[in-house]
């Protein structure tokens, strides 16, 4: 039996109307309006992601496009990516008519909306040729039936098919080579095709990989191999029956059918051609058809992702058809690769495809945990292996190379938040701090970005020289003010594991250097009637006179990434009690707060302000976390093609829609979890052997949202915030009381501020003077 009907077979057993829980499900959320989302086939965390590539003149980072021409079916792509598209290789294109020269432009338009669901994708041609797509793990099936008019149906199988890009900057993906071999069978009913192409490029500025591949066609086709006289030329050198070709130039073959209805099975791999025929072998062998896969896929999904989260409250389809689709493209990326890594051989996992720690580490990896447990370790572990070999933890990596890091190392965020949350496993934590180590200590080599030259981009803290030498980051360097509070929290992250290792001298000398973002802090930037912002800070060690509303460019370059200087000086998350107090106090931390949002200075769709809403949960206002995390979210997101406030950035605006319904939220580096207002009747997270944390409300509707009471385990709750152990540990209950009133319900301690604790500074009100050492 195969191992994904087994899936199957366990899922019905396991789960109550499994399937209808992918009904929910709707592929297509994001794809449009900038989400960049993949509609196509995959199963969690896929190797496979087949789907179509469309071309507009703009870049399609997961291959799809609402309008524009088809230009071929491949199958790798990433989802909710930005930058510069990847991927987009080992692809098929249908022709329904002659092909005199298969290296001029064979697009063609849609004649219908797009079909997909989990596990099956259709799109009908203007050509007319209908094409439905379903996939494995590391293969996929492609089922044509050509228009009955067609006199020669053919598929051209072109290896230099990659993503475009549009926008420069030396992004772009390229072809460097690749090659194809024809092998019929012996009776001559169908035949195999095989080879690899090698490519470089994309959004983390890959240099070469090679991806093999290996097709069957089902029926008798006759075909040719073609060669073009240069990587980018539309001329051909050769076009005939040769069964196997090589070049640096493009070469590819075309296969004409005299059969309206042809079905093709192709494996993927970057190990070997060999290993790709094993792949597709073993997942989508001759019986497979696209109903079956799609049964299998759908399976895999409730099996592994849909199932962790379940409700009786079905009275709201659209809230279902959220929660679902969320988890759905959370769980596309990062890529399990293991067993296909070329660059060295382990007895770890290998994570591919990390898109990137800087949007995921504050709040998608701590969901990813709880959802994906067993996964979740291997990809950390994965990240530990690759500093082994690599000589740097990844805060992005794809095609087996690290880029590209946009503000601090990220990664040390991740493992700071498994350890504190007691993932041991097998996970070797003295080697997991020596890793932390090599990003808090050792300056990576600077790999020349265009877009910031100043220090890596690739990997690693590339304005370490500042932050140790001056405790502040001067504007020599890129991005200086984000890397300052990032920094600020990596280190944190060191302090952690360090204190729970025991590592007693490591652990004081990281928690000093978490509170140095402080000395980043300007007490003269000023907005309206607030006084004290994060700012720049020049080579001479003097503040530079910063606008708190502007960040110039916001780009790779400039002094913040991505985010106004007022959305950066909420970061310091594990030092909160101290930035209330360089505000002025917690009233003017309220108001400072709040006009966040009154002013549009939140961003829904953008990841520093992802835990915002949530500080008030500091100060006593539980109640305006509740108001302004509902008003975002019910305007910004929905299950639509539409429905996402900006790229998804590999499922991180899905994994903070789904904390806001789950009514909580968690602060990475941390045990805390901030309370919010759940969406439904009653939730259940099915956390593994038999572990459950279920969360119920009385009282609720789409008008009466706010916490009136709270009970945890049974117990009267009077905090804004419980911890891991309260309910994840092993399981617990929260019944909320939910009604109109905007009430303080909760008159306990403030959540933790861990930096804050046994540093006077913190005490009192007003600013604390930094004395700066000048640059050496």
């Amino acid at each position: 039996m195969r191992t994904t009907k087994a899936i199957s077979l366990l899922a019905t057993a396991s789960f109550v109307s499994a399937q209808d829980l992918a009904d929910y499900v709707r592929p297509d959320t994001g794809d449009t309006n900038g989400g960049n989302t993949f509609p196509g086939v995959t199963l969690p965390l896929g190797l496979v992601k087949l789907g179509p590539d469309l071309y507009t003149g703009s870049d399609s980072y997961s291959g799809y496009q609402a309008t524009g021409n088809f230009t071929g079916f491949s199958m790798l792509h990433e989802s909710g990516t930005g930058g510069a598209p990847k991927y987009g290789v080992v692809s098929q294109m249908p022709v329904a008519g002659g092909v005199v020269n298969p290296l001029l432009d064979h697009s063609d338009t849609r004649a219908e909306t797009d079909v997909t669901r989990v596990g099956y994708y259709k799109v009908t041609t203007g050509s007319g040729v209908v094409l439905e797509l379903a996939g494995a793990n590391r293969a996929g099936l492609y089922n044509y039936t050509f228009p009955a008019t067609t006199t020669t149906p053919n598929i051209i199988v072109d290896v230099s098919h990659v993503l475009p890009s549009f926008r420069g900057q030396g992004l772009g993906q390229n072809y460097l080579g690749g090659n194809i071999t024809v092998v019929p069978s012996s009776d001559g009913s169908s035949l195999r095709y095989e080879g690899s192409g090698s490519y470089d490029n994309g959004w983390n500025r890959s240099p070469l990989w090679t991806v093999y591949f290996c097709g069957y066609f089902d029926q008798p086709t006759n075909y040719r191999t073609f060669v073009a006289t240069a990587a980018d030329s539309t001329d051909l050198v050769s076009y005939d029956d040769t069964n196997s070709v090589s070049s640096t130039a493009r070469v590819g073959a075309v296969f004409s059918f005299d059969s309206q209805k042809v079905t093709s099975r192709v494996g993927v791999s970057f190990i070997s051609s060999a290993q790709a025929c094993s792949n597709v072998d073993d997942e989508v062998p001759t019986d497979a058809t696209v109903s079956s896969l799609e049964q299998d896929a759908r399976a895999s999904w409730n099996d592994a992702v849909l199932s962790k989260v379940t409700t009786t409250d079905t009275s709201n389809t659209t809230n279902l058809q959220l929660l679902y689709s969320s988890l759905y493209h959370m769980n596309i990326i990062p890529t399990n690769k293991t067993g296909e890594n070329p660059k060295w051989t382990s007895t770890e996992p290998y994570y591919d495809d990390t898109f990137t720690l800087w949007d995921l580490f504050r709040c998608t990896t701590a969901l990813f945990h709880i959802i994906q447990p067993e996964a979740y370790e291997e990809f950390f572990r994965s990240l530990i292996d690759i500093w082994r070999h690599d000589g740097f933890m990844p805060d992005a990596r794809s095609s087996f190379f690290n880029g590209a890091t946009q503000g601090g190392s990220n990664a040390d965020n991740v493992l700071a938040d498994a350890y504190v949350k007691g993932v041991r496993g097998n996970v070797n934590w003295d080697l997991a701090f020596e890793a932390m180590m090599t990003d808090a200590e050792v300056v990576p080599p600077n790999n020349n970005d265009p877009r910031d030259t100043s220090s890596s981009t690739k990997e690693g803290r590339g304005a370490l020289p500042d932050w140790i030498n001056l405790g502040y980051i001067t504007t020599r360097y890129g991005r200086s003010v984000t890397r300052a509070i990032e920094y600020a929290g990596n280190d944190f992250g060191l302090y952690q594991v360090a204190s729970g290792l025991g590592k007693t001298e490591e652990a004081a000398k990281y928690l000093n250097r978490s509170r140095n973002w402080r000395n980043q802090w300007n007490p003269d930037m000023t907005y309206q009637d607030f006084s004290g912002f994060l700012g720049p800070i020049d080579t001479n060690g003097n503040f530079i006179d910063q606008d708190p509303i502007s960040c110039g460019g916001c780009y790779w370059g400039d002094y913040y990434y991505e985010a106004l200087p007022i959305e950066y000086s909420f970061n310091a998350h594990h030092d909160l009690e101290h930035l209330v107090t360089l505000c002025g106090g917690t009233d003017a931390f309220i108001a400072r707060l709040e006009i966040m949002f009154s002013q549009g200075f939140f961003n829904p769709g953008n990841e520093p302000s992802f835990t915002t809403p949530y500080l008030f949960n500091y100060v006593g206002r539980q109640d305006l976390t509740v108001y302004y995390t509902r008003w975002y979210a019910k305007r910004y997101y929905a299950p639509t093609p539409t429905g996402l406030p900006g790229n998804s950035d590999a499922g991180a605006m899905e994994s903070w829609i789904l904390w806001v319904m789950l009514g909580l939220y968690p602060i990475t580096g941390q045990t805390t979890f901030l309370i919010g207002s759940p969406w439904f009747d009653d939730l259940t997270i099915h956390l593994g052997g038999g572990k459950e944390l279920h969360i119920t409300t009385t009282g609720g509707s789409e008008d009466a949202y706010y916490v009136q009471s709270l009970r945890v385990n049974g117990k009267d709750w009077n905090q804004t915030w419980v911890t891991w152990d309260d309910v994840f540990a092993n399981g617990g209950t929260m019944e909320f009381v939910l009604g109109t009133d905007n009430i303080v319900w909760a008159d306990g301690p403030a959540p933790p501020s861990p930096a804050s604790q046994g540093d006077s500074t913190t005490q009192g009100a007003g600013v604390v003077s930094r004395i700066r050492r000048q640059p050496e």
